[in-house]
């Protein structure tokens, strides 16, 4: 059975995927419950910080009313970027739970890993989750893209 979470998190893709956003999803989770969602908003509000875990970390603070997530842990379908690993260190998030590789940004093994790096001041436990419909979501966009760019399959 798939995680809740992942599938919250799977949720906001999707709705990304909606408005022809990169579908990526996050949702942070604090005692076993969701307490903000976020997805990719880049081309919509023309901001490159608006990445769906950005947007689900800033959220998340307003609802504890703290920077500090500590015992939050953040549920994303894509591996999260150099910026978004930064930003789960610095919000001292406990735990990422991963739904798939990025192997050309990734930023918590695939390309270095930010989230337990020795000389930062927060280690960060990954929990990658390996889920198909994670990868199939971004598959299908980025090949609609290059066939709506002109670039074939």
């Amino acid at each position: 059975m798939k995680e809740k979470f992942l599938m919250a998190a799977i949720e906001e893709a999707k709705i990304a995927l909606l408005i022809n956003e990169v579908p990526v999803g996050a949702v942070v989770v604090k005692d076993g419950e969701i307490i903000s969602r976020g997805h990719n908003l880049r081309e919509t509000l023309k901001d490159p910080l608006a990445h769906a875990e950005i947007i689900a970390i800033k959220k998340a603070c307003e609802v504890i009313g703290d920077w500090r997530l500590a015992g939050c842990e953040l549920y994303v379908t894509l591996e999260p970027c150099p910026m978004c690993a930064g930003a789960i260190v610095q919000s001292r998030i406990r735990r990422v739970h991963i739904g798939t590789f990025d192997p050309k940004a990734g930023a918590c093994g695939s390309i270095m890993n930010v989230l337990q790096n020795d000389s930062l001041n927060h280690f960060v436990d990954i929990k990658w989750l390996y889920d198909e419909e994670c990868s199939l979501l971004l598959q299908e966009f980025f090949k609609i893209a290059r066939v709506s760019k002109g670039r074939g399959c």
